[in-house]
């Protein structure tokens, strides 16, 4: 084993360890690793792969070990999955993926025998215990065994293929600045960088790559003609139906990608305000906006809370990406699958119809407010939709067939429109428009 993959296994353990043990994000345990950067793409790797798959590994180590998992030092434990996770891709040699797991866990625990157990009694039992793991959807697709029950709820036809698509890593979508170049015209220049890419057509503006690549490799990217968003992020701007002169809300905006959307989109606005709770956040949509030359007034506030910041002029749009239990971007985040519980649907489902009647006194008469969320529940998307109906006797739904353009993307509700992960490449995301009588 070299000392780099040494070095990046060892990191790698430590990041995990850090999402189990602190229930960080697993973006701020790989962004506060220390070590060369260097080995920066092998440690994201490693970790991500771990903990992507880490509840296929908890069903495996549950037949594996004589004792319960939960009893495991988080080392051992984040060790236990990065091998797993290498055993799964078969990159590497399974010799040298035992071995290198069995000297990390010498170094850094006592562990060393039983990881060599548990790891060498896997690669016997392999295929009896794939096939076991197999019949359990949950435990095949690496899903707690309440979200697994959650999209069976919400979604009875298509829980397994929702639990499949969460399972697979995500692909690399770009947002192309109209203002500088086409979608086709883009994948042109991609091409002649040696970069294999498409648009897709239904969606202007959108390019998916065909493998990801860093950023700073993006014809320009740096200058702004190009943005990294996924396409059912994109697909906001066709309920909004943005036009020259509007004054324009997006609440909880950062990290700006649908802001920077809505300026590109609509150069003409009246004014685009952007608010957000989190003001070290915020600076990430400073951050985008910059690097587009684009324009935003930015709010570092509450947005439930209007009357600590709003001027008292009505908005004709109002974007309400509401916080929410993200399951439909956990192919991006598979550490939602640790962070999340069944407590936090109902939580964040009052959390979001606050901010809907909180926002709603905002929105000027015929004017239009879209609420979004990337997440799949019903609870959180149509439920609080319908509940807030049901009070608000000036709400009207704005039906889906008058949102132009609207690619055909999703399943509708009595309300929206879902888009289901991994549809069309998509992450998930909920979208419904409601315009004020």
């Amino acid at each position: 084993m070299s000392v780099a993959a040494a070095d990046a296994r060892s990191a790698a353990a430590e990041v995990v360890a850090r999402v189990l043990r602190d229930r960080v994000t697993l973006e701020a345990a790989c962004a506060a690793r220390a070590g060369p950067a260097a080995l920066g793409p092998a440690v994201r790797s490693l970790s991500y792969g771990a903990v992507r798959g880490y509840y296929r590994h908890e069903a495996l180590l549950e037949r594996l070990l004589s004792q319960p998992v939960a009893s495991l030092d988080a080392r051992v434990r984040a060790l236990l999955s990065i091998a797993l996770f290498e055993l799964e891709d078969g990159l590497s040699p399974e010799y040298a993926v035992v071995h290198a797991a069995v000297s990390l866990a010498k170094r850094v625990s006592r562990a060393g025998p039983l990881v060599n157990a548990v790891l060498r009694r896997y690669l016997r039992e392999r295929q009896a215990l794939d096939a076991e793991i197999a019949a359990s959807p949950a435990a095949r697709y690496a899903a707690p065994a309440w979200l697994a029950q959650r999209l069976k709820q919400d979604w009875p036809s298509r829980w397994i293929d929702l639990l499949a698509a969460g399972d697979r890593q995500a692909p690399m979508w770009l947002r192309v600045d109209s203002r500088h170049a086409t979608a086709d015209a883009y994948v042109a220049t991609l091409r002649a960088a040696g970069i294999e890419a498409r648009a897709e057509p239904r969606v202007p503006q959108a390019v998916v790559l065909q493998a990801p690549r860093e950023v700073g490799e993006l014809p320009g990217f740096a200058e702004g003609r190009v943005s990294v968003q996924d396409l059912g992020a994109q697909c906001v701007a066709f309920p909004l139906a943005l036009a020259a002169g509007q004054r324009v809300l997006d609440a909880c905006a950062a990290p700006g990608g649908k802001t920077s959307l809505i300026a590109e989109r609509a150069p003409e606005l009246g004014g685009l305000v952007a608010v957000d709770i989190d003001r070290e956040r915020l600076e990430r949509v400073r951050e985008n906006l910059d690097r587009g030359h684009l324009r935003a007034e930015l709010v570092a506030a509450d947005a439930a809370a209007p009357e600590g910041w709003w001027d008292g002029r009505p908005f004709d749009r109002i974007l309400l990406d509401a916080p929410c239990s993200a399951l439909g971007v956990i192919r991006r985040h598979p550490d939602i699958r640790l962070r999340r519980s069944p407590e936090d649907i109902e939580h964040l489902s009052a959390i979001q119809s606050r901010l809907l009647a909180s926002l709603w006194g905002l929105l000027a008469r015929g004017g239009r407010l879209v609420y979004a969320t990337c997440t799949l529940t019903r609870r959180e998307n149509g439920g609080v939709i319908g509940a807030f109906l049901e009070r608000a006797k000036d709400a009207q739904l704005v039906s889906v067939d008058e949102w132009h353009g609207w690619p055909g993307l999703g399943e509708g509700d009595a309300f929206g429109r879902q888009i289901l992960l991994g549809e069309a490449g998509a992450d998930g995301f909920y979208y419904a428009a409601l315009t004020k009588q």
